[in-house]
């Protein structure tokens, strides 16, 4: 059995077994010109690959520092493999996922329960995201090769409630000195120009591949083809409410007799500092249905009541950002139709700030509008057909979330992949070794 594992031929049939799937799965079927470099290395040794190794060492053994190299080389290049195709760590840095997902959980996301996607930019520094370490503005990567979008077979398909890691849709374009906040709400916020010109506030305004944008998390609410309504914070799909979902969380203003809720009280019902907000005898925290009944309990709490923006009252920032035709907010939204591939809509003037993005930025169309007509490509178009699949994002943290709802759809070419499980989570509300959430640990995300 030793002689056959060791045999220099059973070891290139099974190196290049797995190299052919791989490449299958791939569907980059020119890459099967890599058996030829696998065989070399197994059989013919004609090439010396391992150009930083001595090819006959004394005694056969390297020095240390090769040795060194050697394994360095291998770790890079297998989690390098491992990130892209199978399982990467993510962090929660916010707290627009809660109760579901709390502050200071580390989790995996798994890229083969959709499929991963190629990267746009494969030429980049291992293990960064988008922004070298210790730097604003030096980017991680090259865009000297940029490849279009392709995701590989993957186990399943985004469906609704699934928790989905997605590059952020706004995030093409980033303000460096504000590189958390929206660009294009900073230009409504602001305008262009000063945005463009306030180099001292705003910094340099840079460009991001869709693989390098920003990572967010969210809950997928509404898949393509569904179509969407928030009524008073209650989300409609299809005209059927939302199911339960027991982390969701709403604002609410809780009402003392005057004295105050015993912060301990408070650690109990697992309400971070930074949420706790009081003036004399009102508080406002984030509270799930099972907080807000716990609440009620207190001798000294008069009402909790949820807040909630009334229909009257439209947001102009709210998605999409047309308070005259679309007078909506954060609790009062919709309908709203999500865009399926494959699917014609057809085009008009009021319903044109539902689609601009989706067919001059994520679609690359050239889109104007001229004496009251639409033209798609320099051609008058009354209709327009999706080249993709999008989704509709929202936080369980309802009120202090995010989402589709300041920014619209996700395209399909953003989706990362489905949060996994929770292997580390720490409360940043205390200190170690308290700070560790021993219930959390491979907790699966729901």
């Amino acid at each position: 059995m030793r002689n056959i594992l060791t045999n220099k031929w059973f070891k290139f049939a099974v190196v290049a077994l797995v190299y052919t799937l791989w490449v299958i799965w791939l569907g980059i079927y020119w890459w099967l010109f890599g058996l030829i470099v696998i065989f070399d290395i197994y059989i013919t040794k004609k090439v010396h690959w391992a150009f930083w190794k001595k090819k006959n060492p004394p005694d056969g053994k390297q020095t240390k520092v090769v040795e060194w190299v050697d394994a360095i080389i291998f770790a890079v290049i297998a989690a390098s493999f491992i990130r892209m195709f199978f399982i990467e760590a993510y962090t929660i840095p916010t707290s627009s996922m809660e109760k579901t997902m709390l502050v200071g959980d580390y989790l995996f996301v798994s890229k083969t329960a959709y499929g991963p996607k190629l990267p746009n930019t494969p030429i980049s520094f291992p293990f960064v995201h988008h922004t070298m370490p210790l730097t604003k503005t030096v980017k991680s990567y090259s865009d000297a090769i940029q490849l279009k979008y392709h995701r590989l077979n993957g186990f399943s398909h985004v469906h609704r409630n699934d928790v989905v890691v997605f590059n952020f849709p706004e995030g093409d374009t980033v303000a460096v000195n504000m590189q958390a906040q929206s660009y294009y709400q900073l230009v409504r916020m602001y305008g262009r120009e000063r945005v463009w010109n306030d180099k001292r506030t705003f910094g340099d305004i840079i460009y991001r591949p869709v693989d390098r944008r920003e990572n967010y998390i969210k809950r997928c609410v509404a898949i393509p083809g569904d179509s969407l309504k928030i009524v008073n914070a209650q989300v409609f799909v299809n005209g059927k409410p939302q199911i339960s979902i027991p982390g969701l969380q709403f604002d609410y203003i809780v009402t003392t007799d005057g004295t105050p809720i015993n912060p301990e009280a408070l650690d109990r019902l697992h309400i971070s500092k930074a949420d706790r907000h009081r003036n004399g005898a009102q508080y406002m925290f984030p509270l799930t249905n099972e907080n807000v009944e716990k609440l009620k309990k207190f001798s000294n709490v008069i009402s909790v009541e949820r807040m909630n923006m009334p229909a009257s009252r439209p947001d102009p920032n709210i998605f999409p950002f047309d308070p005259k035709d679309y007078p909506w907010n954060v609790d009062n939204f919709g309908p709203v139709w999500i865009p399926k591939k494959g699917a014609s809509v057809h085009l008009t003037l009021k319903n044109l700030p539902f689609y601009r993005r989706i067919i001059r930025v994520y679609e690359k169309n050239k889109l104007a509008v001229k004496d009251s007509a639409i033209y798609v490509n320099d051609k008058p178009a009354d209709s327009y057909t999706f080249k993709m699949n999008y989704y509709w994002m929202m936080g369980d943290n309802r009120h202090n979330s995010a989402d589709s709802r300041y920014w619209g759809f996700v395209p399909e070419d953003h989706v990362v992949g489905k949060a996994s499980f929770i292997w580390l989570s720490l409360d940043k509300d205390q200190s170690f070794p308290a700070n560790i959430r021993w219930d959390r640990f491979f907790k699966k995300v729901k």
